[in-house]
């Protein structure tokens, strides 16, 4: 069968899509350019052609995974500023849960990072840093107002990865619990030097 004909630019988001998908279950070290590759229905070759080097094809994909949220939180807030920011920002993120590819995106490039793959790591910290940005800009709270959601954000990433609400359990239940208006009442500069 040969493959069918494409612009680059089609091309390079048709492989895209499909490495995401495939990093997004496997990881950097699991994940075959091969299967890629057939899955686009192109050669491995190509697919080196196109990003370089495997590492480089995690790489922008975890990239755009954050991305991809940064946006989406941004949208959602709309222009607002502060707390009521901090909500719409965490509907949306809270809706982005379904797409389990994006956030296992996520946690692969943050677990690679982990592996002490230095490259990998310098990549990871920069696209998070814009995600961090993003939220710290458009909140306009105190840094410890943005740390407090954003880990909100990653446990609420680590359960959509293990699917916690296949879990009948009491500390399932817990750990699933939604934000309550005023979460953030008790930060303060003082109580957070």
């Amino acid at each position: 069968m040969s493959p069918t004909r494409m612009s680059g630019q089609e091309r390079r988001e048709q492989v895209l899509a499909i490495a995401e998908e495939e990093f997004a279950a496997a990881g950097l070290a699991g994940t075959s350019t091969e299967t890629i590759a057939r899955r686009a229905g192109i050669t491995q070759a190509y697919v080196f052609r196109i990003f370089g080097t495997k590492k480089q094809l995690f790489i922008e994909c975890v990239d755009a995974a954050f991305e991809r949220m940064a946006v989406a939180m941004l949208a959602a807030a709309g222009g607002t500023t502060g707390i009521e920011a901090l909500t719409a920002m965490g509907a949306e993120y809270n809706a982005m849960l379904a797409d389990r590819t994006t956030l296992l995106l996520q946690l692969q490039g943050t677990a690679a990072a982990a592996a002490g793959d230095g490259e990998v790591r310098d990549a990871v910290r920069t696209s998070f840093g814009r995600l961090w940005q993003a939220v710290a800009d458009t909140a306009d709270l105190d840094p410890v107002t943005v740390k407090a959601f954003l880990a909100f954000g990653m446990l609420l990433n680590t359960n959509a990865a293990l699917d916690l609400p296949e879990v009948d359990e009491p500390w399932s239940q817990q750990a699933r619990t939604r934000i309550k208006p005023g979460l953030f009442a008790h930060i303060t500069t003082k109580t957070n030097q």
